[in-house]
This record gives structure tokens, C-alpha cells and sequence, in this order.
């Protein structure tokens, strides 16, 4: 029964996380349309920070439970091994976002509301091969 209600718990921390995930570089592409300093651009930068916290705070618990379910089933699933690559990713590219909020915070950022747009479409794919990798368990 622990094992189900870990499952449940990690699924609904990991939509929590990923909706972050997808809203955060939002904010980036607004933030690299206003004018550092700006009204508007403080008020992005600080959405950006609390999301930030909020967020990776979301992504511990996650790990928590999914730390908890390999507990129960083991490491011997090759899919598992894979999956676990890929949130690998996912936390590299969620400390990429903490490096891109302290590049606006310092008015440092040089890149475009373009690069955050394509930006935003990377946790987009990690979470489709994770899902996919849960459900099918190809190998």
C-alpha cells in the first residue's frame, strides 16, 4: 500500500515540478523584453525568484518519492536506469534556470525572447521520453 502512495505522491510532485519547469522560461521571455530596471521587469524578476524557490523545493520532494519507489522495486529495470539519466537532465536543466534568474537579477542576460522560447521546449521532451519510459518500459 506504501508503494502506491508513493507512486501517487511522485506522479502529482513531478506534474507540479514540470508545470514550473514550463512556466519559469515564460517569464524569461518577458523578462528579456523589458528594460532591466524596469517597473514590470522587477516585478517579472521577482515572480522569477519565488517560482524558482517554490519550485525546487517541488523538485526535492519529487525526489524524495521517487527515491522511495526505487527502494521498493529495485534498480534492476533497464528503463530505470535510463529514466534516471533523463532526471538527471531535468535537474542540470532546472539549475540551468537558477543561472539564467541570477544573469537577469545582475541585468547581465544577453540572450534573446527567441533563445527563451526554443529554451522552454527542452523539459517539454525530457518529460515525453520519461513518460514514455514509465509507461512502456521497453527494455
Amino acid at each position: 500500500m506504501a508503494y502506491l502512495w508513493y507512486k501517487v505522491l511522485h506522479i502529482v510532485f513531478f506534474a507540479s515540478w514540470f508545470a514550473g519547469l514550463f512556466y519559469l522560461p515564460r517569464i524569461y521571455v518577458n523578462l528579456a523584453h523589458q528594460t532591466p530596471g524596469s517597473e514590470s521587469y522587477t516585478l517579472l524578476l521577482g515572480m522569477a525568484k519565488r517560482l524558482l524557490r517554490f519550485m525546487t523545493i517541488i523538485a526535492v520532494v519529487n525526489l524524495i518519492f521517487g527515491i522511495l519507489l526505487i527502494s521498493v522495486i529495485g534498480l534492476k529495470h533497464g528503463w530505470l536506469h535510463f529514466k534516471l539519466l533523463l532526471v538527471f537532465f531535468v535537474f542540470v536543466y532546472h539549475y540551468s534556470c537558477y543561472v539564467i534568474y541570477k544573469r537577469f537579477a545582475a541585468h547581465s542576460n544577453q540572450k534573446d525572447h527567441v533563445f527563451y522560447r526554443w529554451y522552454n521546449e527542452i523539459p517539454v521532451l525530457l518529460m515525453l521520453a520519461i513518460v514514455y519510459l514509465v509507461i512502456f518500459k521497453p527494455f
